[in-house]
């Protein structure tokens, strides 16, 4: 595996070795003892899997203490624009984002800690994206950004986003100070 550091400290890009033959390929995509080399929390309690059409935007979600999630993601099927926000108050990256295209076609896993906002872009039909937690659900702790806070001015690849009616409610970036 290969380690790659985003512009954010402590969100990581992961780019399995992968082996192809005849057959297809095959890729690790979690090696605990690997993952704990670089600092990535390995105690994941939950997977999600969705799928989505086209433009379909979900986020920029995240959950409060003591349901904050970590998450490791990848691609199955498709692809997306990744985007992960920094709310962690005493960073030097705080209210800045990563922007990462995740594919079936690249492998990518992406590592998000605890202390961020998590949305994605769908950039094909049927794209399957799943991610492990390392804190289950909770409907109280859940807080959603709006997709196009003009804080963040996150440049979204799309100018014809499907939005699911929670996340159009969304609230402020700046109405979330001091949660992390």
């Amino acid at each position: 595996m290969k380690i790659i550091e985003t512009n954010i400290k402590d969100v990581l890009i992961i780019e399995p070795k992968v082996f192809f033959d005849e057959r297809g390929y095959f890729f690790e995509s979690f090696n605990e003892v690997n993952f704990q080399k670089y600092g990535i929390q390995s105690h994941f309690v939950q997977d999600n899997i969705s799928k989505s059409s086209k433009n379909t935007v979900r986020g920029l979600h995240f959950q409060i203490n003591p349901f904050a999630q970590g998450k490791l993601i990848k691609v199955l099927k498709g692809a997306v624009q990744d985007i992960a926000v920094d709310l962690r108050e005493a960073s030097a990256t705080y209210g800045q984002y990563t922007n990462i295209l995740l594919s079936e076609e690249n492998h990518r896993i992406l590592y998000i800690p605890t202390g961020f906002a998590h949305g994605f872009l769908t950039l094909e039909d049927d794209t399957i994206f799943s991610y492990k937690c390392t804190a289950p659900y909770n409907k109280e702790a859940e807080r959603v950004i709006v997709w196009n806070d003009s804080f963040l001015n996150i440049k979204w690849d799309t100018n014809n986003p499907i939005i699911s009616e929670k996340d159009l409610k969304g609230k402020a970036f700046t109405e979330f100070k001091g949660l992390f």
